[in-house]
């Protein structure tokens, strides 16, 4: 699939990205603190995400039909959780999550074959890496729901996901009263806001949508 524009909609903030997912600071991570009640940790793992619109997939009896009569079957994806490698050279992240399906029509046992997506994305827009999954989903005759398990991996160069010292030492740098840049927020700075984004990693999940599956999601 060519990446849509509501692909990156729901990029996470550049820091806060992996301020959920990375937990407590360790020893090598940068802790931004300006003294104001914000914090943020920002570590080498990659921040793992559901964009928009691609979280959920529904599916049509009849092509062109797309009225609640018609409807086939429908699935989400929940429950995304992350672990990461983070000590070596090729930093290694892991997604898994659930699946949960339901189906209108009841009869018989049923297997379903969905396809999803991981994407390692870059900076927020560059998309450096996509490989296709399938989950599969059996139903027992008479169920109406059922629930699958799939998972997705990536690896992130720890250099390119590392900030440069110049950079670390503008952002951490402790400023005193009087000082001429005292009042001035470093996040704030082009240069060093362009080498977070060089340096910020997504991992990122979602359905293989058609562009009608896209278009009913982005609509509905």
């Amino acid at each position: 699939m060519t990446p849509n524009r509501p692909f990156f909609l729901s990029i996470l903030p550049i820091l806060a990205a992996t301020t959920a997912l990375a937990g407590c600071s360790k020893e090598g991570e940068l802790v931004i603190d300006q003294g104001v009640g914000i914090s943020a940790i920002r570590s080498v793992c990659p921040g793992v995400g559901v964009p928009d619109f691609t979280g959920d997939i529904t599916t049509f009896r009849t092509a062109g039909d797309q009225s609640a009569a018609n409807l086939d079957l429908t699935a989400t994806i929940t429950n995304v959780r992350s672990q990461c490698n983070d000590t070596s050279e090729k930093v290694y992240s892991e997604a898994t999550f659930d699946v949960l399906a339901r189906r209108t029509d009841t009869r018989g046992a049923r297997r379903v074959e969905l396809p999803y997506y991981s994407a390692v994305l870059r900076g927020g827009s560059a998309v450096q890496a996509k490989r296709i999954g399938t989950v599969t989903i059996d139903f027992a005759d008479g169920q109406e729901r059922a629930q699958a398990s799939a998972r997705a991996g990536a690896f992130v160069d720890r250099a390119e996901a590392t900030l440069p010292p110049e950079i670390r030492e503008q952002i951490t740098r402790r400023r005193k009263a009087g000082d001429v840049d005292a009042a001035l927020d470093p996040l704030a700075d082009p240069q060093v806001r362009a080498a977070i984004s060089r340096a910020t990693f997504e991992l990122l999940v979602g359905f293989q949508l058609t562009e009608e599956q896209l278009a009913y999601n982005a609509t509905r």
